[in-house]
């Protein structure tokens, strides 16, 4: 016989009575149909309750040749006080889609003594599959192979020079405890707060989905959970100091004597230690625009080599910063000899990746040129970008390649009339007082050798009448 497997996904969530004893648990199950439950976010706390342990079951069904299949997860809760709790609304994720449910609220009363009444607020899929309450179950805890660690990619940069800073859970591929992630958002909130440099420039990588990744390490085969990366540039010379930091796992206990369906782990908890770090941050060798340019490893991209315009005709030119480093903080080129262009200031576009323990990107400013003389204009002459390159350990610049081939006649005349505002009256306000103060200084000096040359007359003729 040939059976035929049907895939429709049907994700429901069942949550546990409206009341129950202060010696019962409270669960909540979520049941997958036709796939397996192959990853699962934490399920949602609920105020006045302790998480318990989790549990798995599976089934599988085969109607007229039609395979179909259920696999549940469930979390249980204990109450730690009698009252009534809310269980907000909340939302999962199972298999990396979301799965959300409405809420409730939950009594808590005296704790049940009848034996029946426990059982008729269980789970009716426990006493079927062994994992009842009046099962004594043993568990044990497996030895492991694993550990939690901070990185850093550099130990000495310069002021304004990225470091990477990664933590994440590292697992040998033949560890053979079960593990598990416990409130990763919330402990990272806090970890954040203290490695967090006071006077850097952060770059976050934004982890929000916890993938393995295999790596090496000393020849020996990890699985390494990434769950926070980031870039910082240090604004001040000096030490960037890292602290230890702590975090927590789920380990789970594993039944001394496994059935087959049963609940054969229980939740218990592990604390991983990762050690801090020093980063030493140079100060940048001396130059007139050392506290203003960019660090990092650049270089330019234009949109054109060479471009043929008409005199009087506008063109755009982008001026485009590539490379690896703080790309937000760039600043636009330094104009040299502008007078022979007209411009405005550029229009600013960026585009920042970030992934490989690295932050790359791009930062393009477009400039609107006309040119009123004809003849070869090479922007190299008029554009440059100052910068200290991390690879050389030394000041670079970048220059355009780009060349204007500028045609036709010269509008410099019809520039200078388009600026006459009204008239010779408006220029005469406009024009500037140079020429003014010239024949200032021309008049007065002539007005000074007169005196001087009759004061010598004045004196010969004096002299002449003594005698």
């Amino acid at each position: 016989m040939v059976f035929s497997y049907a895939y429709a996904q049907d994700v429901k969530v069942a949550l546990g009575p409206d009341e129950i004893g202060l010696n019962e648990t409270f669960s909540v199950k979520i049941t997958i149909s036709n796939e397996k439950i192959k990853s699962y976010d934490q399920f949602p706390e609920i105020p006045g309750f302790q998480k318990q342990g989790v549990s798995q079951s599976s089934s599988m069904n085969v109607i007229n040749g039609q395979v179909s299949s259920t696999n549940s997860i469930v979390q249980y809760y204990r109450p730690l006080k009698k009252g009534s709790f809310t269980l907000p609304d909340f939302t999962v994720q199972i298999n990396g889609e979301s799965v959300s449910s409405p809420g409730k609220t939950i009594r808590v009363t005296d704790p049940k003594q009848s034996q029946r009444s426990q059982r008729q607020r269980r789970d009716p899929f426990d006493d079927f599959f062994g994992g009842g309450e009046g099962d004594q179950q043993e568990f044990i805890e497996l030895d492991d192979e694993a550990f939690f660690a901070m990185s850093v990619n550099k130990d000495s940069i310069y002021v304004g020079e990225g470091f990477n800073v990664s933590l994440a859970f590292y697992m040998s591929e033949a560890n053979q405890a079960p593990f598990d992630f416990h409130e990763p958002g919330k402990q990272l909130e806090e970890i954040v707060k203290k490695i967090k440099p006071t006077n850097a420039w952060e770059e976050n990588f934004n982890i929000t989905n916890i993938q393995p990744e295999r790596v090496t390490i000393d020849g020996k085969n990890w699985t390494r959970f990434k769950v926070y990366e980031s870039t910082y540039y240090p604004f001040n010379e000096g030490e960037v100091k890292l602290p230890s930091i702590d975090w927590e796992m789920i380990k789970y206990k594993v039944a001394k004597n496994p059935t087959f369906f049963g609940n054969n782990r229980q939740q218990d908890f592990k604390t991983f230690h990762a050690s801090g770090k020093t980063v030493f941050v140079k100060p940048l060798p001396p130059h007139p625009l050392k506290n203003q340019v960019s660090v990092g490893v650049y270089r330019l991209r234009e949109n054109f080599d060479t471009k043929k315009v008409e005199t009087g005709e506008g063109v755009t030119y982008d001026f485009g910063i590539t490379g690896e480093g703080n790309i937000s903080t760039i600043k636009a080129p330094r104009k040299k000899n502008i007078q022979k262009l007209n411009t405005y200031d550029p229009n600013e576009r960026q585009q920042i990746n970030r992934g490989r323990g690295r932050v790359t990107g791009i930062k393009q400013f477009e400039y609107y040129l006309t040119i009123n003389e004809p003849g070869e204009v090479k922007l190299a002459d008029h554009f440059e970008w100052i910068y200290f390159n991390t690879d050389q350990a030394s000041y670079d610049t970048l220059r355009p390649k780009a060349v204007l081939n500028v045609v036709g006649e010269s509008k410099i005349n019809q520039a200078i009339s388009s600026t006459r505002l009204g008239g010779i009256y408006d220029l005469i306000e406009l024009e500037d007082n140079k020429l003014l103060n010239e024949r200032f200084k021309y008049y007065f000096s002539a007005f000074i050798n007169l005196l001087l040359a009759g004061a010598v007359i004045l004196l010969v003729v004096l002299i002449i009448k003594k005698r």
